[in-house]
């Protein structure tokens, strides 16, 4: 996939955070940017005319300039998680999106827009409630089942450009059925790396990756519920960025039964989120 990046604002100020990252990271890989702002409850107009777009806008062009990105500017009338999937079709791009400021009672009743947006969006996208740059500290959290290979790999090109310190992650979760295969990864989780199952596997592949590519990477398992676990784990290690894989990556009736956990995640942490569905080489 050639690196472009699509940023995302409707004009609230949650939003720039994501505009400050993206641009950052943009910069990082030379990668162009689309500044995409959307016009909500709003006709559309020139980037001129005075509405909430017109400041953040013009800090984001000069943040641009700055950086030596090149960019382009779109604007787009309707509603935030209706038009920003259909944009992100129409590119091979990373999306940039933060909180869309939205009342904590929509909240509350359809969740997060981060839900919807990684259920129409199957490209990357990189969800930035909160700018910690520069990148200094990565955790890669690794499902045990591949679908994060994609992201990793994603996660890999940054860090290295930003010499970060990777952990990768694995959450064993709680198993009651008794096979084999459960029975080793709840009874040697704490050395699951050197064990031969399938997670075990996963963790020694993408040791050797992150290690391949130059960066200072090591593994970490822990155990229990696994939304709780790497939240516990992104406060107690202090990370600048976590990269996970997507739900959505298993086309089978899986999905439809499985734990959103980058959503939920996502929901709760306070640090950037980079999550892209598997894509086979």
């Amino acid at each position: 996939m050639r690196t472009e990046f699509l940023i995302a604002t409707n004009g609230f100020e949650s939003t720039w955070p994501a505009i400050e990252y993206g641009a950052w990271a943009a910069a990082s890989l030379d990668a162009p940017v689309t500044l995409l702002g959307i016009a909500e409850h709003l006709p559309s107009a020139p980037i001129d005319d005075k509405y909430p777009l017109e400041d953040i806008f013009a800090r984001a062009v000069e943040l641009f300039r700055q950086k030596g990105i090149t960019y382009w500017l779109e604007i787009q009338n309707g509603n935030a998680e209706e038009v920003i999937p259909r944009l992100a079709k129409q590119k091979d791009c990373i999306t940039v999106v933060g909180p869309l400021g939205r009342p904590p009672l929509r909240r509350l009743l359809v969740r997060r827009s981060i839900h919807h947006l990684m259920s129409e969006i199957s490209t990357p996208i990189l969800y930035v409630p909160q700018a910690r740059i520069p990148l200094k500290k990565m955790l890669i959290c690794l499902g045990g089942l591949g679908y994060e290979i994609t992201a990793e790999h994603l996660a890999a090109r940054v860090g290295v450009m930003s010499k970060a310190e990777v952990t990768l992650l694995h959450v064993a979760p709680p198993v009651d059925l008794d096979y084999p295969t459960a029975r080793a990864e709840r009874e040697q989780w704490r050395d699951l790396m050197n064990t031969d199952t399938l997670p075990g596997r996963n963790l020694r592949q993408a040791l050797e990756t992150a290690r391949g590519a130059g960066l200072a990477a090591s593994v970490k398992t822990r155990q229990g519920n696994v939304v709780e676990e790497i939240l516990a784990e992104i406060k107690e290690g202090n990370y600048d960025l976590v990269c996970m894989g997507s739900q959505y990556s298993a086309h089978s009736l899986r999905r439809m039964y499985a734990a959103n956990v980058t959503g939920e995640v996502a929901e709760s942490a306070h640090c950037p989120i980079l999550t892209a569905r598997y894509v086979p080489e």
